[in-house]
């Protein structure tokens, strides 16, 4: 990522930190309902210690209370499809990430620099997690950071560290610094880390150590904002 992008995301996703700020306090929010009755997938699953360094993780390493909301076998968005792709063509058919996969869209040239990236870790807020920021800025505001592409770039930019961890090297990390600049700060442990963002919003992951060509994903349940 070219370095005046990362400023400009970095002064666009603190504008929209003050503005969310203003509307209070957010409450938990939860994964997207299952599109259709699937067999059970990993969810309890501890994350091995083979992945831990260099943060790669495969199918064996996945965990989280919505992982069984995934298809399964090779159907799209199962994780025998997503593994080989780049992390945003692999997002595209996540079935609880569409808002997401929405909103990278709208920013001219995201999906592509996203998948050119090499070895980074992904914290995907879950379609939940968007719901819960439409309520606190309300339709009208919300389809306007929808519409604002610098705005937007710079918040999207914020849920994406430069470097791949797993969930085991997260918690030792303690703390990753964000693409967009700022800091996120990882708590609890390997099978069920948290992500803090610079105004105190803790995450929990709903699904984590998703592998895929270029990145390790984390979905979760909250929208991250940095300090104001």
């Amino acid at each position: 990522m070219k370095k005046p992008f990362r400023l400009a995301a970095a002064g666009a996703v603190a504008a929209l930190g003050l503005g969310l700020a203003a509307c209070g306090g957010s409450g938990s929010s939860t994964a997207a309902a299952p599109a259709s009755p699937m067999a059970s997938a990993p969810t309890t699953a501890a994350p091995m210690s083979a992945a831990a360094g260099e943060g790669v993780t495969t199918d064996a390493d996945v965990f989280g209370p919505a992982c069984n909301q995934l298809p399964q076998g090779d159907a799209p968005g199962s994780l025998n499809d997503m593994g080989p792709q780049p992390v945003a063509s692999a997002a595209g058919t996540n079935p609880l990430l569409t808002t997401l996969v929405t909103a990278v869209g709208k920013v001219p040239g995201l999906a592509d620099t996203l998948n050119s990236q090499q070895g980074i870790t992904v914290f995907a807020p879950s379609n939940g997690a968007f719901d819960q920021v439409q309520t606190q800025l309300g339709d009208q505001a919300f389809n306007g950071l929808l519409a604002n592409q610098q705005q937007l770039g710079g918040l999207l930019s914020y849920h994406v560290v430069p470097q791949r961890y797993d969930a085991e090297g997260l918690v030792a990390a303690g703390t990753t610094t964000e693409l967009a600049g700022g800091t996120v700060t990882i708590g609890g442990t390997p099978e069920a880390p948290t992500v803090t963002d610079g105004q105190g919003n803790t995450a929990k992951v709903l699904c984590g150590n998703i592998p895929t060509a270029n990145a390790t994903v984390f979905v979760i349940d909250k929208v991250l904002m940095p300090a104001g």
